[in-house]
């Protein structure tokens, strides 16, 4: 389960990756709506870079609180744009939002697995 785990960290990295160069291309010409969007593709990358540090360090209990909270907001917001957009199954809003979510369920299982257990493993 960790290289799952990993695996929809790395997903999201790269959909924020995508998300900045797709910006960059739409937004170019309009600096207040790339400032925006690039700061999404931050966002979006901070949330998955914390997640594999998350991972990494299965008894950080402050961390997974990181996580799970950044990993919840980062769900919402790709299912709000979804909803905006005028189609929630758009690709886009999915690959954020389903790797969102399943960061989220790691971040519940590091919070939810006992200390002992952990240091053991």
């Amino acid at each position: 389960m960790k290289l799952v785990d990993r695996i929809f960290g790395w997903i999201l990295i790269a959909g924020s990756l995508l998300h900045g160069i797709g910006s960059y291309l739409g937004y170019r010409n309009e600096p207040m709506m790339l400032l925006w969007a690039l700061c999404a593709s931050l966002a979006a990358l901070l949330v998955g870079v914390i997640n594999l540090l998350r991972a990494s360090r299965p008894s950080d209990r402050p961390v997974a609180w990181i996580a799970l909270l950044g990993s919840l907001a980062w769900a919402i917001a790709a299912f709000v744009f979804g909803a905006l957009i005028g189609n929630v199954f758009d690709v886009r809003a999915l690959i954020h939002g389903i790797a969102a979510l399943a960061l989220a369920a790691f971040s519940v299982k590091t919070l939810l697995t006992p200390a002992e257990v952990v240091s053991s493993v």
